[in-house]
């Protein structure tokens, strides 16, 4: 029995019951003969509420402390865990993420991981310890200040502990069941998925699926890791994410053609009019986008009108991004010489996901010909190998998930899937 990484969200360590209830899986794993070391987030809506305190404080509140505050969550859940295995008779040291050797480079409140050192953490395996360490937190290999990894922070200081210590596994703990071949919380009779690909769990993390965010996966591949995405609130098999297919018995679980499909409704939509269509333009635009340090998604370019020499660019981004970004564009105008910009924070994204797609003709004309049966129009396209991604209009995305899901046959005939915590973190 080798060493075990298992991480659990903030829906698994809501209340003391919940604490206790992880606390008793958290033993077991230990009986069985494993090295366990857990990574935790904060309770329930605990860094939620930590951020609304802070604006109510101040509204622009600076980097560093605000990194400070919202660190207090899951060094309370990582406290009264320990607390609650010793109460089981067995011995728990907790760890913040600076202790447990987690360096990171100087970004606050989005910091990435550069090395993790995690020696504090082999003694107290040596000594027969469990180890419980705060999850999305660090330390700057610079200043040595507190920092947060921002969204899906605590999956990826799970996996980057998991590369470290040389772990079997890392154990995702969420409030479904595993990766499912939509939300379940929009298609009732989303079926769950034995096993997925690092590049196709990496296309729907990207795509808006929540279950697992996209750096985790990310490191995860890097350093091949596997990873188990199971429910806290049941003894069930999960989903494993690996580079290769798992074994079941005595067959391998092979991946479908069409592995889900995912959506997106934090995404808006900024249309650059009247761009001189001549080399250097599309160049300038996103020069002045880069530099204010936005991350966009997709991207389209109209033809050009023949009569006036203009086209239209139209991208994607997060909606927090949307002000920035106009704020950006509008600052370098004279420089670009569009005539306007438009922006459009109710749109929303439908993605297919599937490595099978590439050789199986037929599966683009079936995707959109469930959503013009849906009624669904799509305002821009963009594809990959593995992906075919639109953006509709918000209010449509739900009837369009259900339509694509159907008409690709991912309907379950069993029972529907079920979200014990109600949040899917």
């Amino acid at each position: 029995m080798g060493l075990v990484v298992q991480k659990y969200g903030g829906s698994s360590v809501a209340d003391a019951e919940g604490i206790k209830r992880v606390a008793k899986r958290i033993v077991e794993a230990k009986q069985n003969g494993h090295q366990v070391v857990v990574v935790v987030s904060a309770m329930g809506d605990t860094t939620d509420e930590l951020i609304d305190l802070a604006e109510k404080v101040s509204p622009m509140p600076a980097g560093r402390e605000f990194d400070m505050l919202l660190t207090a969550g899951e060094r309370i859940s990582m406290a009264l865990l320990a607390m609650a295995i010793k109460n089981l008779g067995h011995e728990a040291q907790s760890f913040t993420g600076s202790q447990a050797g987690v360096i990171t480079d100087s970004v606050h409140n989005k910091a990435r991981i550069i090395d993790v050192t995690p020696g504090r953490i082999r003694t107290a395996l040596d000594e027969g310890n469990i180890a419980i360490v705060a999850g999305f937190q660090g330390v700057s290999q610079d200043k040595k200040d507190i920092t947060t990894l921002g969204r899906g922070g605590s999956d990826t200081t799970a996996v980057a502990l998991a590369a470290a210590l040389d772990a079997e596994v890392c154990e995702i703990y969420t409030d479904v069941d595993g990766v499912f071949t939509a939300d379940p919380r929009v298609v009732k009779k989303a079926k769950k998925i034995d096993w997925i690909s690092f590049e196709d769990m990496l296309e729907l993390a990207a795509s808006g699926s929540k279950v697992l965010l996209h750096r985790c996966v990310e490191y995860a591949r890097r350093y091949n890791i596997p990873i188990h995405v199971r429910s806290s609130f049941s003894g069930l098999r999960g989903t494993w994410v690996s580079s290769e297919p798992i074994e079941q018995g005595d067959q391998k679980v092979e991946q479908a053609i069409i592995s889900g499909v995912a959506h997106d409704t934090s995404e808006a939509k900024v249309t650059v009019v009247g761009v001189p269509d001549k080399p250097g333009e599309a160049a300038a635009i996103f020069r002045a986008i880069s530099d204010a340090e936005i991350n966009i998604d997709m991207i389209v370019q109209n033809v050009s009108a023949a009569s006036t020499g203009l086209t239209d660019i139209s991208f994607t981004l997060p909606k927090t991004e949307g002000r920035k970004a106009i704020d950006a564009l509008e600052r370098n105008k004279g420089g670009i010489g569009f005539e306007s910009l438009r922006y459009d924070d109710q749109i929303g994204k439908i993605s297919l996901v599937g490595a099978g797609m590439k050789t199986n003709p037929g599966v683009t004309a079936s995707f959109f010909e469930a959503l013009s049966d849906a009624g669904v129009n799509i305002e821009l396209i963009s594809t990959s190998e593995i992906r075919i991604s639109v953006v509709t209009r918000a209010d449509d995305v739900s009837e369009a998930v259900r339509a694509v899901h159907s008409a690709f046959g991912l309907d379950s005939d069993s029972d529907e899937a079920v979200v014990y915590g109600g949040t899917g973190r």
